[in-house]
């Protein structure tokens, strides 16, 4: 089996990169979990926003991204950013304990050549936090 390592999937690094662990990628889905750290963007009075929601899904499916690239290096789209827009976030609460354990999983589906549609949801144990859409464009 394929070792998932964070560091040659996913383009960002500490202290931007939340995501700690790469649970699966299959297909054009990916899970990962997340552990909310003082270092975390938007941590205050030990918590963070839940906007952050946004990018642990954003990484996650990043994950995809760079998997596709090492499963076939000569596609090089996989290996390009993406410029990425929220469609849709709705969050089921507004502030993310120090130390939480978030586990995010992201699905990615092409509507175009180069335009995609990320769907992704976060959960605390069994209850899902938040629920996120993405459209993203393939940057060149």
């Amino acid at each position: 089996m394929l070792k998932l390592d964070i560091d040659t999937l996913v383009p960002q690094r500490r202290p931007m990169r939340l995501i700690d662990e790469i649970i699966a990628i299959t297909g054009q889905t990916a899970t990962t979990v997340a552990t909310v750290a003082p270092t975390w963007p938007t941590v205050a009075n030990g918590a963070a926003h839940v906007v952050v929601l946004i990018e642990l899904v954003a990484q996650t499916a990043a994950a995809i991204g760079g998997y596709k690239a090492l499963m076939d290096p000569t596609d090089g789209r996989a290996k390009k950013g993406m410029l990425v827009g929220i469609k849709r976030a709705e969050f089921k609460i507004d502030r993310l304990p120090l130390n939480a354990r978030i586990t995010t999983c992201a699905t990615t589906r092409a509507l175009l050549e180069n335009f995609k549609e990320i769907k992704g949801y976060a959960k605390i144990d069994d209850q899902v936090i938040g629920e996120v859409n993405l459209h993203g464009v393939q940057v060149a």
